[in-house]
């Protein structure tokens, strides 16, 4: 424990409070409508598949804001990039408490959402430049760990929903939202870039990072893990309302627990990582995912609760192992990699409620949907065993 002190006080932590905060707020603004699902459904006289778009329209969001964000924050800078998100996040959460009816606006402010996704890719970044290398498992995986605004929002939102119309409900998240602006400005410092960006340098880093095996790899990790994360999470109300008539508060505290283990195991992810090494942590975490969300349907309630648990703390574990891996491998464009890779991640979030919820329609279960993702899961395992074969010529070997 005092090593793990020792890494913290080695850097600029008010920095790292800062990230973390920018994080936390943001995911609680990204998984707004996910946590409000059923109060909204019944509000706007949903069905099923109006509410898994209207919830999963905002990871898609995140996940093409994320690059743009992380051009942003090499280019202009992180700090002014985490500022102009937190400024979006509150007009359109002022038009969600003032402007938004029926379906159709509904789903414009879904999308508008999808800028507190792109938090990812700035946050990282402020952490990141502000400590040594050897740290950055454990320092990227305290900063991630801001994904407890899941948490959060997801234990809060059905509360307030009881006492409240969904409107009033983003008249609270756009106050918080300013207090985290004027917060965040305090403790982070203005940055001066190492050396400028230049737009034609810019686009020669997107190109060589496309030449780069290693990471398309990443973003396919990255889908897998954080992307069932935080897609989980999503359908988890809904999920247990249909299968084990589980009631929205209910339901919200048991997908808020799975948002607190997963993301409070993510530091100790990246601290694992650092110390044993990426590729070897992911060997034990993937089949680990696999196994657990096959055995989320079960017969028994308290079988399938204690599944989603292990799944998404699998998932939560395995985030901060592969951004230990971002920063070792993109060193020096670890806004931009933060930004594609955290885009992945996203775009498997976004997935993952849409086809788990096609497949219930068209099967009647959820079962096949995350029999399929878990397939995936067991795919990412096998590349990783081929990476550590010895002697093995794989994208982790070759990372320039």
């Amino acid at each position: 424990m005092s090593d793990v002190w020792a890494s913290i006080k080695g850097g600029h932590w008010p920095s790292l409070v800062g990230a973390w905060l920018h994080l936390t707020v943001s995911f609680m603004v990204w998984l707004l409508l996910a946590a409000m699902s059923l109060p909204l459904a019944a509000a706007l006289q949903l069905s099923d598949a109006e509410i898994t778009w209207l919830v999963s329209l905002p990871l898609l969001g995140g996940a093409v804001l994320r690059i743009v964000a992380g051009w942003s924050a090499d280019w202009l800078g992180a700090r002014h990039t985490a500022i102009m998100i937190l400024v979006v996040e509150l007009l359109v959460l002022l038009w969600g408490w003032l402007g938004v009816t029926g379906y159709g606006a509904a789903l414009v402010f879904a999308l508008g959402l999808g800028v507190a996704g792109a938090s990812f890719a700035v946050a990282l970044p402020i952490a990141s430049r502000a400590y040594p290398p050897p740290a950055q498992g454990l320092i990227l995986g305290i900063a991630a760990s801001g994904n407890v605004g899941t948490v959060l929002i997801l234990f809060l939102a059905p509360r307030w929903a009881a006492v409240m119309d969904w409107h009033q409900i983003c008249g609270i998240m756009a106050v918080l939202v300013v207090a985290t602006l004027v917060g965040f400005a305090w403790v982070v410092p203005r940055m001066t870039l190492a050396q400028e960006v230049r737009v034609g340098a810019w686009w020669q880093n997107v190109a060589n990072l496309i030449q780069r095996r290693s990471a398309y790899w990443l973003c396919f990790l990255y889908g897998i893990t954080f992307g069932g994360f935080v897609g989980l999470c999503s359908v988890i109300p809904l999920l247990l309302h249909d299968v084990y008539r589980i009631e929205a508060i209910e339901a919200g505290v048991v997908a808020a627990l799975c948002g607190l283990i997963g993301s409070v195991i993510r530091p100790i992810g990246g601290y694992v990582a650092d110390r044993q090494g990426g590729l070897r942590a992911l060997y034990y975490v993937l089949p680990a995912i696999a196994g657990a969300v096959v055995a989320i349907i079960s017969p028994s309630h308290t079988m399938g609760v204690a599944m989603m648990v292990v799944a998404t703390a699998a998932m939560g574990f395995g985030n901060g192992v592969i951004f230990q891996l971002v920063a070792e491998w993109f060193p020096h464009d670890i806004g931009l990699a933060s930004g594609v890779v955290g885009a992945a991640g996203a775009i498997g979030g976004f997935v993952l409620p849409i086809l788990i919820g096609t497949m219930k329609g068209v099967s009647g279960s959820y079962e096949p949907g995350l029999w399929l993702f878990a397939g995936l899961a067991v795919c990412a395992w096998g590349t990783v065993m081929v990476a550590l074969r010895p002697n093995d010529s794989s994208p982790v070997n070759l990372p320039s």
